[in-house]
């Protein structure tokens, strides 16, 4: 057994490799650039949604609220009319990624920690590479990549998206692999 702590080296360089491959797989690859469709009339449709005043959060229509409102015969209607959908509304203005770079950074390290502790619980000092590698590659490409799959299950993203993601997830929990096989205590 390997304490999680002993692995503190590994658990942050794998973040900080990441972090860069990843932000190369964002700016300097273009297959994510498909995991969004552009609407219709896009003017149109955010001029009438401007008129709102919508607050950022998540929205969903039709709105049922309850199990027993979504068996209502209104709920039904709507339903079947249409437009059905889930909404993300961001802040207006200018975007800043530094919240978001900062929170895939920590999440990357907590990845880090996960890897550290399934393989420290079942390997001890002196393990083989491959070995290491095993234990924290599939830790780390669970936590990158499967938990996203319920985004194609429950909420209609496409499964091309969630494919070109989870390639992303692999590359992750690759370099998350490489890098405990490296370092591990011996």
């Amino acid at each position: 057994m390997v304490p999680v702590m002993s692995l503190w080296l590994p658990i942050l360089l794998s973040a900080v490799l990441v972090f860069l491959v990843s932000s190369i797989i964002h700016m300097v690859f273009t297959y994510h650039y498909k995991d969004f469709r552009p609407v219709p009339e896009e003017d149109k449709l955010a001029n009438a949604l401007r008129a709102f005043n919508l607050q950022p959060g998540e929205y969903i229509i039709p709105y049922a609220g309850s199990p027993a409102a979504r068996k209502t015969a209104e709920f039904q209607e709507k339903m079947k009319k249409g437009p059905t959908l889930i909404m993300n509304v961001w802040q207006s203005g200018t975007p800043s990624m530094v919240k978001n770079l900062v929170q895939w950074f920590l999440y990357s390290v907590i990845v880090g920690i996960f890897a550290a502790y399934v393989a420290g619980r079942a390997l001890g000092p002196g393990a083989d590479y491959l070995a290491v590698f095993r234990f924290a590659g599939v830790t780390a490409f669970a936590c990158y990549s499967v938990a996203q799959w319920q985004a194609s299950i429950w909420f209609n993203r496409s499964w091309a998206s969630t494919f070109r993601s989870t390639i992303d997830g692999l590359v992750y929990g690759l370099l998350t692999a490489g890098t405990f096989g490296w370092l591990w205590p011996a």
